[in-house]
């Protein structure tokens, strides 16, 4: 998985919406959406944050990983 699914699928896993994460960052909704959906990357100072937020590390956020079965 990509570092936007990653975000994605951790984020989900902590029942959060793209507005609870973006408000948690100090970034908007807008901009977690784009990470999310690979249009953008987030700096640094905001991946460290959203690493944070969602328990993790940023080296977990972007390690590639495939999905089961895979």
């Amino acid at each position: 998985m990509s570092l936007g699914e990653n975000i994605r699928e951790r984020r989900i896993a902590k029942n959060l919406t793209q507005d609870d994460l973006a408000g948690m960052v100090g970034v908007t909704k807008m901009a977690i959406c784009n990470y999310e959906e690979g249009k953008r990357l987030p700096a640094l100072y905001d991946a460290l944050r959203i690493a944070k937020a969602l328990g993790t590390t940023v080296e977990k956020l972007t390690k590639p990983t495939t999905k089961k079965g895979e």
